[in-house]
């Protein structure tokens, strides 16, 4: 997002929100940069345009598809490393994670962890 233009981030912002809002009847107003990148511009513009950035306070290496940890290994990193007001960065093209989503999310609840929504969180 650094590299884009004011006017690229503008475009690439209003299309995924038209989407969201077309396909999922979502009205967003939270954004994060691909890849956690981001400048004070970047910021600034995405402020401009309505949105509050939010980034996650965990993630691992999921995204990369050819290296792939087996489900053991990133249940137990996703577990040890769960914390209060924790905003957890699952990527959905990981297979690894979309078999253990539910036990992860089960084994949670059972540790005392509730899920929200960032209009949930007490700001």
């Amino acid at each position: 997002m650094p590299e884009l233009s004011k006017e690229q981030i503008k475009t690439e912002v209003m299309e995924l929100h038209q989407v969201m809002q077309e396909k999922f009847n979502y009205e967003m107003k939270y954004i994060r940069p691909p890849k956690g990148e981001f400048s004070q511009e970047t910021l600034q513009e995405t402020n401009q345009l309505g949105y509050q950035t939010v980034m996650w306070s965990f993630a691992y290496e999921d995204w990369n598809e050819d290296k792939q940890p087996n489900e053991e290994t990133a249940k137990k990193k996703i577990l040890d490393n769960l914390h209060n007001g924790e905003i957890m960065l699952l990527h959905g093209n990981s297979k690894t994670n979309t078999n253990l989503l539910d036990t992860i999310i089960k084994e949670a609840k059972n540790m005392g962890y509730e899920f929200k929504s960032l209009d949930q969180f007490e700001k």
